[in-house]
């Protein structure tokens, strides 16, 4: 039977134990982990622990065990009073999975109370003309146990004039009576003292006493007597002070004094009535002087004695029960019992967010009670047991749109007007990841100035991860497709770099990595332009040869100036504007910082030479005559066009000769860089011809160069231009600088040809504050250009 009733109670949900009160603590219930089916250590693995609801449970779960036991004392009386049978409901939890028990536990009672009488002593006064028979009402005890241990019987010490009667009911409390026996005579005895003993049904029971005082009077000897022995009342638990509940009627048959009656209560059960009933003495009328609780108190029961004023004074009783009834003046309640957050954003439909208790104590429909979420939102409730609810998800969430819910459990009990109650409960939801890091463009473009130091900072990319913590702490690195590894790398923790060739970084790509599990990734592409500074001088350069005004040659150079010497030779009486040398010099910077100048530095004032301001040729600036002396010492500056301009210094020694010898000299000059002496006669003839040889293909060559030039300069003129730097287009605005708009011109592009080496196209950037170009006619087949990109 104890098997079967076991499994039954499982399959209902539900597990029975009955304790006996008073237990003492660490008394065991029941085997708790073993009747819901756990095996041994799961109890504590999966945390087997009990939910009280709204009061003190005095019990506990073992935690090793498993066990239900007993930790406090268990009073059945201050649990339940005298409501039978007294069972407490409990709510088991057990994670992993979560699931939820319901536990009675009904607490017996054993004979802890003895009866009570509301006093310690009674005083009753008895007409000697009372007729044998004659019943006094007697306030019985009372006792706080329940079942045989509150049955009452009652002895009354031994007496030959009075007797006990006990009337029981079914309904209503048991009356006692004291009986007369026997004709009183007060002449014989004026006073009884007799003793009331009262046992319960305990094994072994307890007794109370109270002590009877009987004091017997003469005369009157009628007593007043009720039209009803019981009056029977209703009365809503909402009526308020001052309302009428009942009126007592009692009559006496005798004349006089002797029929006058007032009314009293002797006795009102239970106590807290005493303050809530007022009773009037002379009319019998009954009112309510305090609220009444259906919750607290359902019936209450009035004793009330109707005395004459005879002498002595004869009383009747009755009983007034006045029944309290239930409106809704309870709103439900709603408590968390579990909650189980945050929850991840990647959880499943059907997720148990919380346990939710949901009650009202009022009853009938005015205690059924029905709830509902809300807003509506990701989450819904579900019926468990009775009383019971589980805040569910019913749709998948996304922290990144959501962070947190506050989600608001309704509850709305059947009375009319219906009363309604909430609970707030946060639900927080915890990151997943599930969003890559973004930069905030797919290419970025990055100006960056040369000479910079290792590790300086070129450009700042960032990207963004929706994600938070790890899942969203981004970490960076230099990354071409995977060929050759990464360039490079940072991130927030730190982290090596390895470091490649300027040249290697004119378009990378940068990945940016989460930290989560697995990481997940993006991409941007990073193109960067190194700015030309101002960081070389001019470099003076040989004479190439070819030409009159080919005559220098290199001699020596200044040691700690920056200076060379060159020689040229000039004709006596060569006219104006000839040319007698040509300074050449190359900056190894781009731009407008390779833009060069020449300046005649020495002599000042009325040289008969002059240096060509971009061209660098010596020339005459008159007809050289016998006065100007054998030889002229020319101190030439080249200049770039740099901030701050940057030089390098040439002396030009022209010696002044007769024309056959300046012919000869300029001849033996272009044919190599070989150091003539001041006056440079002592040449051979073989020399000579060698030389004149070599003059023959420079000049074949110099030629076929021109003519090639004359070809392709016609051919660009009438095809389409081609795109330099990218597709065709207007002009693409890079950056700003502190200087000014810095943009590149995809239209035009010029070769600056230095020397015999190769050509260097050059990228021309000027912010619109430089200087103006030189001055001069624009070549006829140039467009107008705007004022910020200047071509060399």
């Amino acid at each position: 039977v104890v098997v079967v009733q076991a499994a039954w109670a499982l399959c209902g949900g539900q597990v029975r134990y009955s304790v006996p009160e008073e237990a003492k603590a660490g008394t065991v219930v029941g085997r708790l982990a073993q009747d819901l089916g756990l095996e041994a250590g799961e109890a504590e693995a999966r945390r087997l622990r009990l939910v009280a609801q709204g009061r003190r449970a005095s019990v506990e779960v073992s935690g090793a065990s498993g066990a239900l036991v007993v930790s406090s004392r268990l009073d059945r009386e201050e649990l339940c009073g005298k409501s039978s049978p007294c069972a407490l409901r409990l709510e088991v939890l057990v994670e992993r999975p979560l699931r939820v028990f319901h536990v009675e536990l009904e607490v017996t009672d054993i004979n802890d109370n003895a009866p009570i009488f509301p006093a310690a002593r009674k005083n009753l006064s008895i007409a000697e003309l009372s007729l044998v028979g004659s019943r006094f009402p007697l306030e019985g005890a009372s006792d706080a146990d329940i079942g045989a241990n509150s049955q009452l019987s009652y002895a009354l010490s031994p007496s030959e004039h009075f007797s006990l009667h006990l009337q029981r009911s079914e309904e209503y409390r048991e009356s006692l009576f004291l009986v007369l026996t026997k004709p009183l005579d007060r002449e014989t005895i004026p006073v009884h003292q007799l003793v009331l003993t009262a046992s319960d049904g305990g094994r072994p029971p307890l007794t109370g006493t109270v002590e009877l005082v009987i004091s017997v009077l003469d005369a009157n000897d009628n007593a007043p007597q009720f039209n009803q022995s019981v009056y029977k009342v209703q009365l809503l638990e909402s009526a308020v002070e001052g309302t009428v509940v009942a009126r007592v009627n009692a009559t006496d048959p005798d004349m006089g004094s002797n029929s006058e009656v007032s009314f009293s209560a002797s006795n009102i059960f239970p106590e807290k009535g005493l303050n809530l009933f007022l009773l009037n003495p002379v009319t019998g009328e009954i009112r309510l002087t305090g609220p009444l609780d259906y919750e607290d108190i359902r019936l209450y029961e009035i004793q009330i004695e109707a005395t004459d004023k005879g002498t002595p004074p004869l009383s009747g009783h009755c009983k007034v029960v006045v029944e309290v009834l239930d409106v809704n003046d309870n709103a439900p309640e709603v408590w968390a019992t579990s909650l189980s957050v945050p929850v991840p954003e990647d959880a499943s439909v059907g997720t148990v967010v919380a346990l939710l208790s949901v009650s009202d104590r009022d009853s009938g429909a005015n205690g059924r009670v029905r709830c509902w979420v809300w807003p509506s939102g990701p989450f819904g409730l579900e019926a468990t047991f009775l009383g019971s609810y589980s805040l569910v998800l019913r749709e998948a969430l996304d922290r990144e749109r959501v962070s947190e819910y506050e989600v608001e459990v309704r509850a709305e009990d059947g009375g009319s007007p219906a009363l309604r109650a909430s609970r707030g409960v946060r639900v927080p939801v915890s990151d997943v990841n599930d969003n890559a890091p973004a930069f905030s463009q797919a290419v970025y473009t990055v100006l960056a100035r040369e000479n910079n130091l290792a590790g300086a900072e070129l450009a700042r990319l960032w990207a963004r991860d929706p994600d938070e913590a790890g899942n969203g702490r981004v970490s960076y690195s230099v990354w071409e497709g995977g060929v050759g590894g990464a360039a490079g790398s940072s991130s927030s923790g730190g982290g090596g770099s390895v470091w490649r060739p300027a040249s290697s970084y004119v378009s990378f790509e940068v990945r940016a990595v989460d930290a989560g599990e697995p990481p997940l990734c993006g991409n941007a592409t990073v193109q960067l332009f190194v700015l030309d500074e101002n960081d070389n001088a001019p470099a003076l350069l040989p004479s190439a040869g070819g030409g009159p005004e080919a005559g220098a040659v290199s001699l020596e150079a200044s040691a700690g100036l920056g200076s060379e010497t060159l020689w040229a030779w000039a004709a006596w009486g060569a006219p104006a504007g000839q040319v007698v040398a040509k300074i050449r010099a190359v900056d190894a910077d781009s731009g407008y910082n390779a833009w060069l100048r020449y300046e005649l530095w020495e002599p000042r004032g009325k040289s008969p030479f002059r240096v060509g301001l971009y061209s660098g040729e010596v020339s005459t600036a008159r007809a050289l005559e016998e006065a100007d002396g054998p030889r002229q010492r020319l101190v030439i500056v080249v200049r770039d066009h740099g901030e701050p301009a940057r030089s390098a210094t040439a002396t030009l020694s022209v010696s002044l000769v007769e024309g056959a010898e300046a012919a000869l000299a300029a001849g033996a000059g272009s044919s190599s860089l070989v150091a003539r002496s001041a006056v440079g006669g002592e040449s051979g003839s073989g020399a000579t011809a060698a030389t004149n040889v070599w003059l023959v293909v420079a000049i074949c060559a110099v030629s076929s160069l021109f003519l090639l030039a004359v070809v392709l300069y016609g051919a660009s003129r009438w095809a389409p231009r081609a795109a330099v730097l990218a597709g065709p287009g207007p002009t693409t605005l890079v950056c700003a600088s502190e200087v000014g708009s810095w943009s590149y011109s995809q239209r035009h592009s010029r070769s600056l040809c230095v020397a015999d080496g190769a050509g260097k196209s050059d990228l021309m950037v000027f912010s619109p504050n430089f200087p103006p170009p030189p001055p001069g006619p624009a070549p006829k087949d140039t467009q107008p250009e705007p004022s910020s990109l200047l071509d060399t």
